[in-house]
């Protein structure tokens, strides 16, 4: 079981599909707060240098299975968590993070993992203080990401799982169930749920005032101003 921090620092993740959005925000929000002076270190999903190369050529031979899928991402995200979350909430930073281990649990379940394994993974990780979880519509996330993909890979499609003969209609089944076991997940994590379809100027500016609301973010400017 996922524990809480009493870290002096501070943990905001956000979730959601593909094209839901959630990047955009966390990016603006990460400048908002640079532009704050706060001391603040991004994050992101599968990022870690240790494993990539493993993770790259596992995938182009389609050599994992839902288990090892499920590990190689959970190394990676260990290895971030112990080199650079951890050590950083530790050091007094507001860490963002495009995606935390509700990403996991999210696609592992959909690929046929059992939820209690899969959470028993990350039981090391703390949870963090908000998660943004950003609600767009199936479809819409699916038109975002398909416009502008010539080609969808074997995994992202969902391919391994047998739910379609093509890419395109994997992918769409694929991405609705992992939509729905974020649905489920919203009141069991406690998510702060975000309306993908408003403009993105008046999420990001309910996003920067619920930070403002739950963080004492004049404590983390870098030379102590308040």
């Amino acid at each position: 079981m996922s524990k809480t921090h009493n870290y002096p620092g501070r943990l905001i993740a956000v979730e959601g599909l593909d094209g839901s959005g959630k990047s955009t925000q966390i990016y603006l929000l990460k400048r908002w707060m640079e532009m704050q002076d706060l001391k603040v270190f991004f994050t992101e999903w599968n990022s870690s240098v240790l494993v990539k190369e493993a993770t790259r050529k596992g995938k182009k031979r389609q050599l994992l299975t839902p288990t090892t899928f499920s590990l190689v991402h959970a190394t990676d995200f260990a290895d971030r968590f112990e080199r650079q979350i951890l050590p950083l909430l530790r050091a007094g930073y507001i860490v963002l993070a495009d995606r935390y281990m509700y990403t996991a649990f999210a696609r592992d379940i959909t690929r046929g993992c059992h939820p209690r394994w899969v959470r028993n993974v990350y039981s090391f990780a703390t949870v963090p203080d908000i998660t943004f979880f950003f609600d767009t519509p199936l479809t819409v996330s699916l038109d975002r990401i398909l416009s502008g993909r010539p080609k969808l890979k074997y995994f992202e499609a969902g391919m391994d799982l047998n739910l379609a003969d093509n890419e395109y209609d994997s992918f769409r089944l694929f991405q609705g169930r992992i939509y729905a076991e974020y649905k489920k997940m919203v009141e069991t994590e406690n998510f702060v749920v975000m309306n993908g379809m408003l403009p993105v100027e008046k999420q990001q500016l309910m996003v920067r005032k619920l930070v403002e609301q739950k963080i004492d973010l004049p404590a983390y400017r870098w030379r102590g101003r308040r």
